[in-house]
């Protein structure tokens, strides 16, 4: 029923989740701020994104999206695609709680300033990888996009280079929502997002 005839008509239903919704970020954010103060300035309203999906470039041509999702910003920043900096985002749909933390494909300004981040500081680097929190939780970080030769201008022998080619710096993770209640969905992001705070 991804059609916007049936939308119209059940609308009110939508409706009654959303703001469901809106009253979990907003749970959500008053948690967080306990271990990332910043986050106290999000607005939840901003922080969710709309059902609308951007179909301009997609072949498929689904007016809707089949989850409700946010992206919770430290300092009420913009949007990340909007090179909003790290962000710590959430989705529930189709059956699955997906979570991830940091910065996805951030514009060239941005992506350079955190490679130099790394080339400046490459001990506390080492330390965030091997965070062991965040591995336990995460893993490696995110290599989709990861460039086959190491960017202009950086030493191809630094030993951080494979970090440094990477397009994204970001951790993911995922599992099925099927027995989860309210308070266990709130206590999986507050858990995973403080354990990725370092990251952050």
């Amino acid at each position: 029923n991804n059609n916007r005839a049936w939308f119209v008509m059940n609308k009110p239903r939508y409706d009654i989740l959303r703001a469901e919704f809106l009253s979990f970020v907003t749970e959500l954010i008053a948690a967080m701020s306990k271990f990332d103060p910043e986050i106290a300035q999000c607005d939840p309203k901003k922080a969710m994104f709309r059902i609308n999906r951007d179909v301009r470039f997609s072949n498929d041509k689904s007016p809707y999206k089949t989850n409700f999702s946010a992206a919770l910003i430290p300092n009420g920043r913009k949007k990340p695609s909007e090179g909003g900096g790290p962000a710590y985002y959430f989705q529930l749909g189709e059956g699955r709680l997906f979570f991830a933390v940091g910065e996805y494909m951030p514009p060239a300004d941005r992506l350079k300033a955190i490679r130099q981040g790394i080339v400046d500081d490459a001990e506390g680097f080492k330390k965030l990888i091997k965070n062991k929190k965040l591995q336990a939780r995460y893993g490696a970080l995110v290599e989709e996009g990861k460039l086959q030769r190491p960017p202009k201008g950086y030493d191809p022998e630094h030993p951080h280079i494979e970090y440094l080619k990477l397009k994204s710096m970001m951790v993911w993770t995922e599992m099925p929502l099927k027995g989860l209640l309210h308070e266990d969905v709130k206590k999986h992001l507050i858990d995973g997002f403080k354990d990725a705070y370092v990251l952050v």
